[in-house]
């Protein structure tokens, strides 16, 4: 799905919702509702997928989102490898429980950059940890909340 075809599933005043897919946690960020800033919210330390995604179905819930952003890691050159893989398996098994829409965003270098503002405030190894995989779902969908409100002023 293309970022236009995301945006025009959209309602007004709907959330979107944030993944960072890591083999050990799901960072997670929601949108404020009028689509401006993503905040980062949690990180979800992954268990079984049923259980990953009863808490997300259960984040979701709690505000009205009209679609959700995951990460994809795509390699540098442009291919896709086993993470990318995993990443679009998690997605076909979580499409199966929400009728939300799902783009896939190219999240190339979100970790790489959240890391490295936050080595430059100068935060402990442990304060980074418990940070980064929610500040790169915040990243990943500030992203793509950029992309869509150039899209709808381009419209206009």
């Amino acid at each position: 799905m293309s970022i236009e075809e995301f945006g025009q599933l959209l309602g007004p005043g709907e959330r979107l919702i944030g993944l960072d897919l890591g083999t050990k946690t799901i960072g997670v960020a929601m949108s404020d509702a009028t689509r401006s800033i993503a905040s980062p919210r949690e990180t979800i330390r992954r268990t079984k997928f049923r259980q990953d995604a009863q808490r997300l179905l259960a984040i979701i819930a709690e505000e009205p989102v009209g679609g959700i952003v995951l990460g994809l890691p795509i390699n540098m050159n442009g291919s896709e490898g086993p993470r990318a893989q995993s990443t679009r398996a998690f997605l076909r098994n979580f499409a199966e429980l929400t009728p939300l829409p799902v783009l896939l965003w190219d999240e190339r270098l979100s970790t790489a950059a959240v890391t490295r503002t936050l080595l430059e405030a100068d935060s402990s190894r442990a304060r980074r940890a418990e940070l980064v995989d929610k500040l790169a779902a915040a990243y990943i969908l500030q992203g793509v909340l950029d992309r869509l409100r150039l899209f709808s002023r381009a419209k206009e």
